[in-house]
């Protein structure tokens, strides 16, 4: 099985755009970004922040670096395809979508009301860059296989990646697709699974045991690639890599990245409780101490 990726990042910007990022850029960027996703899920008392937490360096790395997409033709058929199997992620799926100026920012208020843009899981009738709706579990690994067809048959240069959960990988759907996309040959898609290793109910390993998820999908013809799933070179450079090999092997890849559970936010990492919960007022305030202090304790000198 392939191991994660430890040289120098040779490409950190995607191939469309001329802004460079550094990984510092980065690292601020997803703070920002994490912010949102609290400031969301507590504005709407309702929403999943430990699974959007534990997926938003990743999905950063696609859209704000390695995805080829363009805001402005959102059905731009070169355009590379991203589906949230995951769907109860959407809190950070809007996230990226706002920076990368797909959601009004002023959105960010609405999510999970009625007549909002913003469910609780995606809706590609609403919201411009989602693809497919999603937040059936299991079921989005299928369609990204499907996408992958049919880009493979109108010869399109174009990608697919999907973003998978562990706690989905549960459901019977994901291994009938694990072993669709190798007959298929399907060498135009790069599969991600959030390895947080929790799901609602606790660990994944004591509710169904998923064992070694990488080599399950290389015995069944995948390429496979470990990373930690918080590392940006790490995760850049395995996205990069994935297109490779994918040409080169003639098969699908899987990234397993293994990341934290409610990642950046110190009492809900690695805590199931906080799989579908929203923080109250005083644990919201503590959790943008953690994300933002310096702006916290000046407001508390002001107050």
């Amino acid at each position: 099985m392939s191991t994660p990726m430890q040289n120098q990042i040779s490409n950190i910007t995607r191939p469309d755009v001329q802004t460079k990022l550094s990984i510092q850029d980065l690292q601020e960027l997803t703070r920002q970004l994490r912010l949102d996703i609290l400031q969301m899920i507590f504005e709407a008392q309702s929403g999943h922040p430990g699974t959007s937490l534990s997926c938003i360096d990743i999905l950063t790395c696609l859209w704000s670096v390695v995805m080829t997409h363009d805001k402005n033709r959102p059905d731009w058929p070169e355009r590379d395809r991203f589906v949230l199997s995951k769907g109860h992620g959407a809190p950070a799926l809007y996230a990226i979508l706002m920076h990368e100026g797909y959601i009004p920012k002023e959105e960010i208020h609405t999510l999970r009301q009625v007549h909002s843009n913003l469910q609780g899981h995606p809706a590609s009738k609403y919201i411009k860059g989602v693809d497919i709706s999603t937040g059936s579990l299991g079921q989005g690994l299928s369609a990204a296989i499907g996408m992958a067809l049919g880009l493979r048959l109108n010869q399109s240069p174009a990608h697919v990646y999907c973003l998978i959960g562990d706690g989905e990988s549960q459901e019977g759907q994901i291994w009938e697709a694990a072993l669709s996309a190798p007959a298929h040959n399907i060498n135009n898609l790069t599969a991600i699974c959030d390895r947080n290793g929790l799901q609602i109910d606790g660990c994944t390993e004591k509710i169904k045991p998923l064992g070694d998820i990488g080599s399950k999908f290389e015995s069944f013809g995948w390429n496979v690639m470990e990373i930690e799933g918080h590392n940006f070179q790490q995760i850049i450079e395995a996205l990069h890599r994935s297109k490779s090999m994918g040409q080169e092997t003639s098969k699908p890849t899987m990234i397993v990245a293994h990341t934290t559970k409610g990642k950046g936010v110190s009492f809900m990492e690695n805590e199931a409780g906080w799989h579908g919960k929203a923080p109250n007022a005083e644990q919201y305030e503590k959790a943008v101490a953690d994300l933002q202090p310096d702006v916290y304790y000046q407001r508390l000198r002001e107050a």
